[in-house]
């Protein structure tokens, strides 16, 4: 799983972004300033930064320059000024791509899988398969299958199912299923998640067991 770190001083725009890249299959991390962004690129691997250019403390600029200075991770700037200067700026500081604010997310995702691949070796660019003992899952073809045999689920089945393999290990609210899954504008309740995650393990048959319910909490996925 690709890891992204998002760094912007604007909370609903990470929180977009991070829909957007979860839903793709990323796995993203957030920060709110600069500082905070360094110390995160030092302790941990990235695949991809997205920073913006306009925050308190620290702007995008400066932190990109200490970023570089230890790592050459991939680095997508954000930017509310489509300011010639700015681009070049940004380009001379060893960014990769500029994106101006207001963006569509998916074009931003767009942008994020084009630098991934442009970095990836020819010989290492697989398919997105992952297998679990005799549990296999298929996120490009959008197919499981369980000991050898194709399991059939409903389209809300596969977005639950894989959207709890991409953040196995984590424990996942009710609130935070149902608002990635379903949208913030769902109005329905917490019986419509309990039937899905019902109907999602008599799919997996043995495999079942690696949907741990958390009382009180929501579900998590341990394999």
């Amino acid at each position: 799983m690709y890891r992204i770190l998002m760094v912007d001083d604007e909370e609903k725009i990470r929180l977009l972004v991070k829909k957007y890249a979860e839903y793709e299959g990323y796995f993203l991390e957030e920060a709110s300033n600069g500082i905070q962004a360094i110390e995160m690129a030092k302790e941990k691997d990235y695949d991809i930064i997205i920073l913006d250019i306009m925050m308190p403390e620290l702007d995008g600029f400066s932190t990109a320059k200490a970023i570089r200075k230890n790592i050459d991770t991939p680095i997508i700037m954000l930017s509310a000024r489509g300011e010639e200067y700015d681009r070049i700026h940004g380009f001379e500081l060893g960014i990769d791509d500029y994106v101006i604010k207001p963006f569509s997310p998916k074009e931003l995702m767009l942008r994020v899988a084009a630098i991934i691949k442009r970095r990836m070796p020819e010989n290492s660019q697989q398919h997105r398969e992952i297998q679990i003992d005799g549990l296999m899952v298929d996120f490009d073809a959008r197919k499981v299958c369980v000991d050898g045999e194709v399991v059939n689920m409903t389209p809300k089945e596969y977005d639950l199912f894989f959207y709890m393999i991409q953040n196995r290990g984590i424990a996942l609210t009710r609130d935070k299923l149902i608002s990635n899954i379903w949208g913030y504008d769902f109005f329905g309740d917490d019986r419509t998640l309990d039937t899905h995650i019902k109907l999602l393990r008599k799919s997996l048959g043995p495999y079942s067991r690696f949907i741990v319910t958390l009382r009180g909490v929501g579900y998590r996925f341990e394999a």
